[in-house]
């Protein structure tokens, strides 16, 4: 049995799960999970949690996120991110940073987020995300979640490169759709990567795109034996 937990630097185009069954293959063990979903298109940090590791998971789950984005302002799609189908086109103006600035500050803090249809929320006991693909709409219930900072990184309208630490449960792709909102030209995620969970650094983390070459023992090198993790949290 193999116990402890595996960071993984997801590449674009996978799921989680495909993470996930490509790490049973290779490494022999069925007892395996991750830690908060990433969407197909999102990149960075997956928490695989092995053996006893797996006793941890919710707890590991609930730690505050980092992540690295881009929104691209005009567009607007039936997912909130790149991915999606393009509903709405607006014109750009020519923003100011402060103008931009003034429109993330707004959430900072404490606030409730309306997930989006495109997710994985049960309603009924059926995924949002089957039910918009059969083309409804339901109504959500707002989350409470939190950003603790936030930082604008790079600004080439009509996109803008961003930071965000926040809560569990928050929706970056969400939170550009509002921005975009405010911001009156309305707004999609263009690209995600997730940089932190909790104390766990995107940069311990095993490449996924290597999983199926790498030999057992070279992925088990970046393993955190559970004394390791309980270590890093300062447990």
């Amino acid at each position: 049995m193999i116990d402890g937990v595996l960071p993984i630097d997801k590449a674009s185009g996978m799921t989680s799960h495909d993470v996930v069954a490509i790490a049973r293959r290779v490494l022999g063990t069925k007892k395996i999970g991750h830690c908060g979903t990433l969407d197909p298109m999102a990149t960075g940090l997956l928490l695989l949690t092995l053996g006893k590791g797996t006793k941890i998971q919710d707890l590991l789950m609930s730690e505050d996120k980092e992540y690295e984005g881009t929104m691209k302002l005009g567009e607007m799609t039936d997912s909130q991110d790149a991915d999606g189908e393009i509903t709405e086109t607006r014109i750009v103006p020519d923003f100011t940073i402060e103008q931009l600035e003034t429109s993330f500050a707004k959430y900072d803090g404490d606030f409730y987020q309306t997930p989006p249809m495109v997710s994985a929320i049960k309603k009924d006991g059926v995924a949002l995300y089957k039910l918009a693909r059969q083309g409804k709409t339901v109504e959500r219930e707002p989350r409470f979640v939190h950003i603790y900072a936030h930082h604008i990184l790079g600004v080439r309208l009509p996109e803008i490169d961003f930071r965000v630490v926040c809560s569990k449960g928050f929706y970056v792709r969400t939170y550009a759709f509002d921005i975009g909102n405010d911001l009156g030209c309305g707004a999609h995620l263009n690209a995600l990567r997730r940089t932190k969970s909790g104390r766990f650094d995107v940069n311990m983390a095993f490449p996924a795109a290597d999983l199926k070459t790498a030999t057992k023992e070279q992925i088990l090198e970046k393993l955190l034996t559970l004394p390791q993790v309980s270590r890093l949290r300062g447990a």
